[in-house]
């Protein structure tokens, strides 16, 4: 039977978060002929922000990762299991990030600090379920994690605390600036695996309508200072030059459909040594 390349098929999972007593949304796509093909197991991807991953009609911005046209269209790249992992709506800038964010001064503001919480949900509860339920590649080599934005904060945190368990990490357009000398603390007291491999990315006209609310200054110009800081901190750190990619690009905006142009190439470059 001639089944199309494309085919991949999609399975939704609710799983309970401890800290919240409530259920989350848990997407996983699987790579064609996963059923067919019983005796492989697959690496695994992890996506943060799981509404604005698989579909345009219900990312927050109109416009979608297009994960499922990424895979269709680079037959290149190794087949994976993908599991995105849906935001909580209104506490997202509170589950996105370990710390507080009371560094800038500015009255009123203040979130954040239940990222270590999420963290532990992810690592503790999303990814046991996820290996005992598929057929996953779970050591660290063939385990990633992919956020932007805030989703970017959390998978460089996550990238510190679990490198044990964490391998491959895509950092999109990171607002790491939010908690950037708790960030530059964390980041200094960590012996870092030189094996883990890093995507980073970044546009020269990042900034959201929200990062204006929170900053008076260059806001575009944060962004990439924070990126460039983590690529210089995890060079001083050990990582080797082939095990990291920089990406600057130039004009690009802080939304999904900037992300969705470079994600093959995140893909391509977490997948190399699989």
């Amino acid at each position: 039977m001639n089944k199309s390349y494309f085919y991949l098929e999609m399975r939704t999972h609710e799983l309970l978060v401890p800290y919240t007593n409530q259920m989350r949304r848990v997407r996983v796509l699987l790579p064609k002929g996963y059923e067919e093909d019983e005796d492989s197991s697959y690496p695994v991807v992890y996506f943060h922000d799981g509404q604005n991953v698989l579909y345009s009609k219900e990312s927050f911005s109109g416009h979608s990762w297009k994960v499922i046209p990424a895979i269709k269209r680079n037959p290149d790249i190794p087949k994976m299991i993908i599991v995105a992992i849906d935001n909580d709506g209104l506490e997202r800038m509170h589950e996105y990030a370990a710390w507080k964010y009371n560094e800038m001064g500015i009255p009123g503001i203040q979130f954040g600090g239940k990222g270590t919480l999420y963290a532990e949900f992810v690592m503790e509860v999303v990814k046991p379920f996820i290996d005992k339920e598929y057929r996953t590649k779970s050591d660290k080599a063939h385990t990633g994690m992919i956020g932007s934005s805030l989703g970017g904060n959390i998978t460089q945190f996550m990238g510190l605390t679990y490198q044990d368990k964490i391998g491959c990490l895509g950092v999109f357009s990171s607002a790491n600036w939010l908690h950037q000398e708790a960030f530059n603390r964390y980041i200094a007291r960590q012996d870092i695996n030189p094996e883990q491999r890093v995507y980073i990315y970044v546009g020269t006209e990042e900034a959201d309508d929200t990062d204006k609310t929170l900053m008076a200054g260059n806001i575009k110009q944060a962004y990439i200072d924070s990126s460039l800081s983590y690529y210089r901190q995890l060079i001083v750190a050990g990582v080797s030059l082939d095990n990291l990619l920089l990406e600057i690009t130039s004009g690009a905006q802080h939304n999904e459909e900037a992300w969705a142009s470079h994600l093959p190439d995140c893909l391509r470059f977490l997948s190399e040594k699989w």
